[in-house]
């Protein structure tokens, strides 16, 4: 598996309050992506808290996943993490509502699972057709599929922004996940709103078109979401597989 992390602080932000990485273990590759908020430095405490709790546990895993278990891990994990952020914030004031996005991506030549709470995006690329797996856990997002808006409108809505769910919360976190099964150069892409929102699925599949190494295609989606403005931060974590029998670049 060819695999990529690349964060950029932007051009507007004075503060990169995104996190996340590419961690593997002996069966397989997790990819994050956390884009944090709240306050003067607790966004980026919060993200990176978020980071460095699930990769503590990713490698504490001393038995290969099957489909079902990942999805089972990272439900757990995930709520696991939402209370300890909660609990840090409640002993912390300067950190007194911190949260973060997050979204997740178990991936082996079997089978790839993605979980996400809040905005942030994983896509599935096959062949440069470009799939969003995950669903923004966001105000605009819930009047889109309540038909109150069109997606179009939801482009330019004033509370685009408003999440309804992210990690440090009280209570259940309930994170998204779903399961499906890679093809031979199937691509994961996850980044944060600071991309998604500039970056089109069009552009994305372009670039998916031409024969770039992942890195070359990471290092273009965020020149592209900087020449269209930049005024968040932008990160993406991106992971191609390639089939035992097909070769490719191990990793």
């Amino acid at each position: 598996m060819e695999a990529v992390f690349k964060s950029d602080r932007g051009k507007i932000r004075k503060l990169n309050e995104d996190s996340g990485g590419i961690f593997k273990n002996h069966f397989a590759v997790l990819a994050l992506v956390a884009d944090g908020m709240g306050g003067h430095r607790a966004g980026d405490v919060a993200s990176k808290m978020t980071v460095d709790l699930i990769e503590s546990k990713w490698h504490e895993l001393n038995s290969e996943l099957r489909a079902g278990a990942a999805e089972d891990w990272l439900s757990q994990t995930i709520e696991e993490v939402n209370t300890e952020l909660f609990q840090y914030a409640e002993k912390n004031p300067e950190c007194n509502g911190m949260g973060t996005t997050l979204v997740a991506a178990i991936c082996t030549e079997d089978f790839i699972s993605i979980a996400n709470i809040g905005d942030s995006r994983g896509y599935v690329i096959n062949q440069s057709k470009v799939i969003q797996m995950t669903e923004d856990d966001s105000f605009v997002n819930a009047l889109v599929q309540s038909g109150e808006i069109s997606k179009e409108d939801a482009e330019h809505h004033p509370k685009k922004n408003l999440l309804l769910k992210a990690l440090g919360t009280q209570g259940k976190a309930d994170p998204s996940i779903k399961t499906i099964v890679p093809d031979h150069g199937t691509l994961i892409l996850l980044c944060s709103d600071g991309l998604s929102n500039k970056v089109s699925e069009g552009e994305i599949s372009a670039l998916a078109e031409n024969d770039l190494s992942l890195d070359q295609m990471a290092d273009r989606l965020i020149s592209l979401a900087n020449d269209y403005g930049g005024e968040d931060n932008i990160t993406l974590a991106a992971v191609r597989i390639s089939l035992q029998d097909e070769g490719g670049e191990s990793l």
